[in-house]
C-alpha cells in the first residue's frame, strides 16, 4: 500500500513569546490605531502563545518586498533541507531514493525554485521529477500529499518528497492597519515540513494512503489569498472562513468517508490545519466530534501559529510521533485554503 513513510518539521531558531511580538506591533502600529486595545483584543483571539520568526525581529523593520524575498529564498533553502533530512531520517530512506519533490509555498517566489536549490544543496538524484506549487496557501500541505500519493500509484517502486516552508513574517504589510493584516500579525507564523510518501513496492512503516478527495468551490476566490502590490504580499482574509467551513466540511468529508464504505463514526483520528481559533471551533461544530478530538491542532496553533501551507504536516508530525492511533485506526487529514477549496486525505494505521 501507499504509505506516509515520514514527516518531519523544522523551525527557525528565533523563537518569540507572543506578548513580546504583541510589544513590537504596539509600538509600530500604536499611532496609527483609533483604539490600541482594540488591537491587543485582537492578537488575544489567536490562541498563539509562542511563534519562530525567519529573522530577529530587529531585522524586520525597513524591509522591502525584495529584500524580504531574498532572505525567503535563503531561509527556505536552509528550512527545507533540515526538515528533509530529518524525514528521511525517521523514515530509513537515503536521497538516492526520491524519485519525484513536490516543493508547496505560498509566503516567496524563486527561480529556479527552492526544490532544484534543495537538488545541488542535498545531491538528490539529477533524473528527479521536480513539481514547484504555489499558489494553493494553507490546502497546499495536504494537497502536496495527495499529489504524491498519486505519482507512488503510477511509480510504486518509488518514494516522493513533499517539502513546505512558509516564512509568513516575510509578508507583513507594516502600512496596513486593516483587521484582516492585524489577525493575520498575530496568528501566522515560519516554519517547514517534509513528508516522504513511498509506493506499494517498498517497505515503510507508516499509515496507509487509502484514498484522496480535492474539492473546489466555485466563486469563493475572494475567501482568502493575496492581494500583490509594489509593496509584495497584501492578505485577504474574509471572516467568512468559518461559514465556509460550517457550510461544507461536513458533507465533503461524508461523501468521501461514503465512497470508501466509512462513515464519520468510523474515525478514530482527526489531523487537521490549524486555522485558527474560529476555524477549529467551526471544524469541531460541523463535524460534530468530541472534546479533545482535535487536540493535536490546538496544541501546534498554541506552538508555532498557523503555518499555511505546513501546519497540518506538523499537526501530522505531532501525532505520528507523539499520539500514535492503534493499529487499524482511521484518520482523516484535512486543510483547506485558497480556492475556495478542501483536500481531504484517508488514513490508516
Amino acid at each position: 500500500m501507499t504509505k506516509i513513510a515520514g514527516v518531519a518539521s523544522a523551525l527557525p531558531q528565533h523563537k518569540y513569546d507572543q506578548r513580546v511580538l504583541l510589544s513590537a506591533l504596539q509600538k509600530h502600529w500604536g499611532p496609527k490605531v483609533d483604539n490600541p486595545v482594540f488591537l491587543e483584543r485582537l492578537q488575544a483571539r489567536v490562541g498563539v502563545e509562542t511563534r519562530h520568526l525567519a529573522l530577529p525581529i530587529q531585522e524586520y523593520y525597513g524591509l522591502t518586498w525584495g529584500t524580504a524575498n531574498n532572505h525567503w529564498i535563503e531561509v527556505a533553502q536552509d528550512l527545507g533541507q533540515k526538515a528533509l533530512c530529518c524525514a528521511l531520517s525517521r523514515s530509513g530512506f537515503a536521497t538516492e531514493d526520491l524519485g519525484a519533490i513536490f516543493f508547496v509555498s505560498v509566503t516567496g517566489i524563486s527561480s529556479p525554485s527552492i526544490d532544484a536549490r534543495l537538488v545541488n544543496r542535498m545531491s538528490l538524484p539529477v533524473n528527479i521529477k521536480r513539481v514547484p506549487i504555489f499558489g494553493l496557501g494553507c490546502v497546499a500541505g495536504a494537497a502536496g500529499i495527495s499529489r504524491a500519493a498519486d505519482y507512488v500509484l503510477a511509480y510504486p517502486k518509488q518514494v516522493a518528497a513533499v517539502v513546505s516552508v512558509e516564512l509568513c513574517s516575510l509578508t507583513l504589510q507594516r502600512e496596513d492597519i486593516s483587521i484582516a493584516n492585524i489577525i493575520s500579525s498575530g496568528l501566522f507564523g515560519d516554519g517547514a515540513a517534509a513528508v516522504l510518501v513511498s509506493g506499494a513496492e517498498r517497505t515503510a512503516d507508516g499509515p496507509e494512503i487509502l484514498a484522496t478527495r480535492s474539492v473546489f468551490y466555485p466563486n469563493s476566490e475572494h475567501v482568502m489569498g493575496w492581494d500583490i502590490s509594489e509593496k509584495g504580499f497584501r492578505i485577504v482574509l474574509s471572516r467568512e472562513v468559518p461559514e465556509v467551513v460550517q457550510d461544507h466540511l461536513a458533507s465533503d468529508v461524508d461523501a468521501f468517508l461514503e465512497e470508501q464504505g466509512l462513515s464519520r463514526a468510523d474515525i478514530g483520528s482527526w489531523v487537521l490545519h490549524t486555522g485558527g481559533p474560529r476555524v477549529l471551533e467551526a471544524t469541531a461544530a460541523a463535524l460534530e466530534l468530541p472534546e479533545g478530538a482535535l487536540s493535536a491542532s490546538w496544541d501546534c496553533l498554541k506552538r508555532t501559529g498557523n503555518l499555511s501551507s505546513a501546519s497540518v504536516l506538523l499537526v501530522l508530525e505531532e501525532v505520528m510521533t507523539k499520539r500514535r492511533p492503534a493499529p487499524g485506526t482511521y484518520s482523516i487529514l484535512a486543510a483547506m485554503g485558497p480556492g475556495f477549496c478542501s483536500e481531504l486525505v484517508l488514513l490508516r494505521w
